[in-house]
């Protein structure tokens, strides 16, 4: 089963104060109560991957595995703002065109940055509320999912954690990734090999890994 977090794809808008990562980890928990679920093999990527471990750390008795994809987030707000309303500004009045205008160059190898552009304007293009997905880029920068890296070594269900190499994926870092896996007691790593796309990029390949934690 999977949702659309607040204000993305098809879910409704919160107000524009309203996106933070403890709101994004209520909705998980009330995503479960509705449907009955008491405990659950959760996944996330990239926000979802906080809001993941958001809700292991505050609810450990409703998770019973993790799959953390592509984590960047490093337990505090973060530490360009300006950059994140910046894309929230251009997608706002731009569109996902205004999005790409507003991240400027891509910093991937020239081999992925056709395929890189249109994951972003595909992704963005999908969002209902284009609106609301501009208020989450301003507001959840500015929460923390978690208290510092420190937090994640409370984590206590079997995990693995699924990274990006920078060359492709720069936006989340395998340096973070690697540092979840030191700090969450038992994790394991998986990445691509050098040269290929990401896992996180290929549902097939990344299916066959978290499969087993599932």
């Amino acid at each position: 089963m999977a949702y659309d977090a607040r204000g993305h794809g098809t879910s409704s808008p919160a107000g524009p104060a309203d996106y933070r990562y403890d709101e994004l980890a209520a909705d998980a928990i009330a995503v479960l109560d509705a449907l009955g679920i008491p405990r659950a093999a959760i996944v996330g990527q990239s926000m979802g991957s906080a809001t993941a471990v958001a809700v292991a750390l505050a609810h450990p008795e409703r998770v019973r595995s993790l799959a953390i994809v592509t984590p960047a987030h490093r337990g505090a707000p973060s530490p360009n703002l300006e950059h994140w309303d910046a894309l929230a500004e251009g997608l706002a009045t731009g569109g996902p065109e205004g999005f790409l205008a507003a991240l400027g160059p891509l910093h991937v190898g020239e081999r992925w940055r056709g395929a890189v552009r249109t994951v972003i304007l595909q992704r963005l293009g999908r969002h209902e509320h284009p609106e609301a997905v501009a208020d989450a880029l301003r507001g959840i920068p500015r929460s923390a999912a978690f208290d510092g890296l420190e937090a994640l070594e409370r984590i206590s269900v079997p995990t693995i954690v699924v990274g990006s190499r920078d060359d492709v994926d720069p936006d989340h870092p395998l340096a973070v990734a690697e540092e979840y896996v030191r700090r969450i007691p038992g994790a394991r790593l998986v990445v691509e090999e050098p040269g290929e796309s990401p896992l996180a990029w290929r549902g097939g390949a990344l299916s066959k890994e978290i499969l087993p934690i599932l």
